[in-house]
C-alpha cells in the first residue's frame, strides 16, 4: 500500500491498484488470453487467497482462503454442467466431518422475467434483484420499503416480488407453477419461461443423482451482476447463522475476446469462514496436532546418519517421520514425541542388532525393518472426527464421521 504522503493525488498511478476481490473473474481473463490453448470445455479447480473490502467480524474477512471449481465452454456450455457443478461440492462437503450442507438454487432469468411481467421497469431490475437478496439481513418489511422508496416499484409489485421470494421446493414442476400463480395474472414473459425450464431441469436432474442436495430457493438472487442464469448458496444445518459457506453461478458473458464468447459456471467455498466456524465452535476434533507418525530417535550424533537413512527410508514410502532434534536419554525423546502427540518411536539397532518401534501409547515394543514397517491404518495420518457434542446435534446430518486428512 502507498504511502498516503506520497500518493495526494487520485489520479496517482498506486491508487489504481488493488487485490483481487475473487477468483472468478482473474479466471475468465485467463480463459479469453489463454483461449488458443485450451480444450473446452475447460474445467478447473483452484485454491488462494481473495480479498474484500469488508468490515472485519465473525464469519467476514478482509483477507481469506476460498476453493473455486468452474466450468468454461467456447460459445456454448450445455445446461447439464448447471447441476455437475452443485454436485461436486456437495460431495466434496459431505465427505468431511461437518453438519449437513444444503445447496440452495435459484435463476436469474426466473427472477428477472417475472419482475419483467410485472411490469417493474427494465432498467430497474439489476437493483430488485440486489434488495431482494438482503431479505434474510432486513427483513420483509424493509426489503418492501426499500422497493418501493428507492427502486420505485409499486406496492403490489413489491408484494409480488417478495412472494417470489418466498418460492422453495425440490420439485421443479411444482415451484414452476408456484411462480406463475405469483404473477397473479400477469403473462409470463419468454425470460422467465426460460429460466423456469432450466430450473426444472436442474432440480429433476439433481434429484435423480443425489436426493435432498439442491434445493429450489428464489430469493437466492447474488449481488454480483455477472451472474446471468442459475445461481448457487449453501447453508450448514444449525448454522444458518453464517451465511452461505459455499457460492456461485453461471456467467455467459464474462469472458469475451469481442469476437468468441466462453460461458461459465462455477461454485466456491470459502474455506476460512468455514474452517472458523467449525474449530471456533469446537465441532470437530484432531487426534493429534502434527502429521508425524515417527520419530526416529537419535543414539549419539556420532550416528545421527543412521537415524536420518531410517527417517528417508519411511518417508519414501509415504510415512511421515521426524528425526529427534538431540541425542537425549531415550526416556527424554520419547517424552518429547508424546509431548507432539506423535505416537511411534523408532530406535536404531546398536552393533548389529535389530531396530525397534515402539507405541508409546501402549507401551508396546516390537522388531521392525524401516523398509517393510507400516503404521495402522488410524495411525499414518491425524484423524478428524466429529466431537461429541456436535454429533448429537448432527443426527441424521452428512454421513461423513472421519476424515483423513491426508487424502
Amino acid at each position: 500500500q502507498a504511502d498516503p504522503a506520497d500518493a495526494e493525488s487520485e489520479t496517482d498511478p498506486r491508487k489504481q491498484l488493488g487485490l483481487h476481490f475473487d477468483l472468478t473473474v482473474p479466471f475468465a481473463r485467463y480463459v479469453v488470453d489463454n483461449a488458443g490453448l485450451l480444450t473446452f470445455p475447460f474445467k478447473r479447480y483452484q485454491i488462494q487467497k481473495v480479498w474484500r473490502g469488508e468490515r472485519p467480524q465473525e464469519g467476514r474477512f478482509r483477507e481469506f482462503i476460498q476453493a473455486d471449481i468452474d466450468i468454461v465452454g467456447d460459445g456454448a456450455l450445455p445446461l447439464h454442467h448447471d447441476v455437475e457443478v452443485p454436485l461436486i461440492m456437495h460431495e466434496a462437503l459431505s465427505s468431511l466431518p461437518v453438519p449437513a450442507v444444503t445447496i440452495h438454487v435459484s435463476n436469474r432469468k426466473v427472477a428477472q422475467g417475472f419482475y419483467q411481467s410485472i411490469g417493474i421497469d427494465p432498467d430497474r431490475l439489476i437493483e430488485v434483484l440486489r434488495v431482494v437478496d438482503k431479505l434474510d439481513k432486513i427483513g420483509p418489511e424493509k426489503v418492501a420499503a426499500e422497493l418501493t422508496q428507492s427502486v420505485g416499484t409499486t406496492a403490489q409489485q413489491a408484494g409480488q416480488a417478495l412472494r417470489l421470494a418466498t418460492i422453495t421446493g425440490t420439485d421443479g414442476q411444482d415451484v414452476s407453477d408456484q411462480v406463475l400463480r405469483a404473477l397473479a395474472g400477469a403473462e409470463p414473459t419468454e425470460l422467465l419461461n426460460e429460466g423456469l425450464a432450466e430450473l426444472t431441469a436442474l432440480l429433476e436432474a439433481t434429484g435423480r443423482r443425489r436426493p435432498g442436495a439442491v434445493i429450489a430457493d428464489l430469493k437466492i438472487a447474488r449481488g454480483l451482476d455477472y451472474y446471468t442464469g442459475t445461481v448457487y448458496e449453501s447453508f450448514m444445518a444449525g448454522h444458518e447463522d453464517l451465511g452461505s459457506v459455499c457460492s456461485g453461478g453461471r456467467y455467459d458473458s464474462l469472458a469475451t475476446n469481442g469476437k468468441r464468447t466462453f460461458p461459465g459456471v462455477g461454485i466456491s467455498i470459502g474455506l476460512s469462514r468455514l474452517l472458523a466456524r467449525v474449530i471456533g465452535e469446537g465441532l470437530v476434533e484432531v487426534s493429534r496436532s502434527v502429521p508425524t507418525a515417527v520419530l526416529v530417535a537419535v543414539t549419539d550424533e556420532a550416528h545421527r546418519c543412521a537415524s536420518d537413512a531410517i527417517a528417508d527410508t519411511l518417508r519414501a514410502r509415504g510415512i511421515s517421520a521426524d528425526v529427534a532434534p538431540s541425542a537425549a536419554k531415550f526416556g527424554k525423546q520419547i517424552k518429547a514425541a508424546d509431548k507432539r502427540s506423535i505416537p511411534f518411536v523408532w530406535f536404531p539397532g546398536a552393533d548389529g542388532a535389530p531396530d525397534s518401534v515402539k507405541d508409546i501409547r501402549s507401551g508396546e515394543q516390537v522388531e521392525a525393518d524401516a523398509a517393510t514397517w507400516q503404521p495402522p491404518t488410524a495411525d499414518a495420518a491425524p484423524r478428524i472426527t466429529v466431537s461429541p457434542a456436535a454429533a448429537c446435534s448432527q443426527a441424521g446430518g452428512q454421513d461423513g464421521s472421519e476424515v483423513d486428512p491426508a487424502s
